[in-house]
């Protein structure tokens, strides 16, 4: 530790790690201390010099004899004092919070800016942007981040606040961490610095950046969205892409104190872009992070991506950005996919051969795609057989094989891509096609509609569980749609096989439809989707009346063998 002066205070500087790599200033928030950076510090040491300080009235840096002297011009006369003294010509800084709102500003100011080599940002714009979105942003947007900003207001009453803070607010904050409290964080001082911090709020806000330039010069800079951060709007955080040019937008699936929640996340985000800023090839994920296109950057993986849906989809995806694994059992397959999407869309296709059945293979494959090209941010498991006929004329084979694919196949892909997704800790979206015949009950197709209906379940409860990590999961119900599912069915009786393959093809609902339904439910992370007219009415009655659906698949049953026509049950009530 060193004591750096700066006007009437003196500083607590702590510095670790070699002093011949580029230097990483991590600066804290409100009310913490430099000791909120611990863990994120302890995984960047051995790869660049970091630095970290306690703000003037944090920590064991002194506060200024008058309360006046916390505002923008202390602030970044401190950092600046800091800068001087750590002795590197430019450094890379990291701000949360108060940290970030100063970051912004230093950007902001030609005396200073020139000693930043990049800016990472964990927690929003800085008061300039935000003072430029206020006025600027659509109503709705502005008043939802007014109403998270509620505290701003809260602070500037006097005496209330100063009371909170030797009563109540110590013990919640400690609550409200995202990790659990361990010794430096909360800090001793925490209810001292919650008072001494009052004076940000009520020296710079709420108007504090109001009237000057929003503009960031030509700095590099990272901005990290906790996406559930209840104090910044993701509609604020978008619109930063106005003002600063040279901007990569990354999220992470925590909340506001990400780098105490997920620091190996955070650390890694960081590590990244300074390696970056200082002439290392982009990673992956900065490459997403600047990428044009709805799905820009984005990795998709898609089973059964040699025909049909998956076809679709994966043009689809392609089409809109995203660089696409096109696996399917059949690898030539996956290869006239792949190659397709290079020449007639321009885009970036890799294949892949795998059978989702064999649990050993689909372990291998997701290994290898991480591995390869990292970790997918969409995966649609779309890959499926069917079996057609009675379920007295299904062998054990037949039920084997049908679920081994359409439901254990979709296991797989979940379990093992949905775990480096939650490891990651940057979200994702799984979908999974699943059938009309989820919810609708057939006599002719017993087998795909068991499998199809557990696909319905899987996803509904990994929505649950998932969502909290920032993946969403999709189920999609298509009707009937044209595709060569008809023709690649295995039949009971044969003599099946000539009106389902001319069925589909009357129907005319091409899969590209599908497709489009597909991209739209991942935008807007949707639950369930059922595709098409009779998708629809049959995912309705299904909810409205079940015995209804029941009584549909007895009819259809009896059209095709009138000699079951008798064999209604009046009695049953389910």
């Amino acid at each position: 530790m060193r004591w750096v002066e700066s006007g009437d205070v003196r500083l607590a500087v702590f510095e670790e790690g070699d002093p011949g790599k580029p230097v990483v200033l991590l600066l804290h928030g409100y009310p913490d201390t430099h000791r909120v950076w611990d863990e994120v510090a302890a995984l960047l040491r051995d790869r660049f010099r970091v630095v970290r300080y306690d703000v003037r009235g944090a920590g064991r840096s002194t506060a200024p004899r008058d309360r006046g002297d916390y505002g923008f011009d202390r602030l970044i006369a401190d950092l600046g004092a800091v800068i001087e003294a750590v002795g590197a010509p430019r450094v890379h800084l990291v701000g949360h919070d108060w940290g970030s709102l100063q970051g912004w500003e230093a950007l902001g100011r030609a005396g200073i800016r020139d000693r930043l080599a990049s800016f990472t940002s964990l927690g929003g714009p800085g008061l300039r942007q935000a003072a430029d979105f206020t006025r600027h942003g659509r109503r709705r947007d502005v008043a939802m981040q007014r109403l998270k900003s509620w505290y701003i207001g809260a602070f500037q009453v006097p005496v209330l606040p100063e009371l909170a803070w030797r009563t109540v607010l110590p013990g919640i904050v400690s609550r409200a961490l995202g990790a659990p409290p361990r010794p430096g964080h909360p800090a001793d001082t925490l209810s001292r610095d919650g008072l001494n911090g009052l004076w940000l709020y009520r020296r710079n806000m709420p108007l504090g950046g109001s009237g000057l330039d929003p503009r960031v010069p030509e700095v590099p800079v990272q901005l990290v969205e906790a996406t559930h951060d209840p104090y910044v709007t993701p509609a604020l955080l978008a619109a930063v892409g106005r003002w600063a040019p040279r901007l990569w937008h990354r999220r992470i699936a925590t909340g506001h104190w990400a780098h105490r929640s997920r620091p190996e996340v955070v650390a890694g985000m960081i590590a990244e872009f300074v390696e970056h800023a200082e002439g290392a090839p982009a990673s992956r994920g900065l490459r997403r992070a600047r990428a044009a296109g709805a799905f820009g950057g984005k990795l998709v993986v898609i089973t059964g991506a040699g025909s049909g849906i998956g076809l679709a989809t994966a043009r689809a995806f392609a089409a809109h950005g995203a660089e696409v694994v096109c696996a399917d059992i059949d690898l030539d397959a996956a290869k006239r996919a792949a190659d397709a999407i290079g020449e007639d869309l321009g885009g970036t296709a890799y294949a892949a051969q795998v059978d989702v059945a064999k649990s050993d293979q689909m372990e291998d494959f997701s290994r290898n795609i991480i591995s390869e090209y990292g970790v997918p941010d969409i995966v649609v498991n779309n890959a499926g057989i069917a079996v057609a006929g009675p379920f007295l004329d299904h062998t054990v084979e037949d039920w084997r094989r049908t679920i081994d694919v359409n439901l254990w196949g979709v296991v797989h892909g979940c379990r093992l891509f949905g775990a480096a997704m939650a490891e990651r800790g940057e979200g994702g979206h799984i979908v999974n096609v699943a059938s009309l015949a989820a919810f609708a009950p057939s006599t002719v197709l017993p087998a795909y509609s068991t499998s199809k209906a557990a696909v319905k379940m899987l996803s509904d409860c990994l929505r649950a569980e998932l969502g909290g990590q920032g993946i969403g999961v999709t189920v999609i119900c298509p009707g009937f749609v044209s595709t060569g599912i008809a023709g690649n069915a295995t039949y009971t009786d044969d003599g099946l096989r000539q009106g389902a393959v001319q069925g589909l093809a009357r129907r005319g609902y091409p899969p590209e439809r599908v497709a489009a339904h597909i991209l739209r439910a991942v935008h807007r992370n949707q639950a369930v989707v059922p595709v098409n007219l009779e998708g629809k009415v049959g995912y309705a009655l299904s909810r409205i009346s079940p015995r209804a659906m029941r009584g549909l698949a007895r009819l259809s049953s009896a059209v095709r063998n009138p000699k079951l026509a008798g064999n209604d049950r009046p009695y049953e009530r389910r």
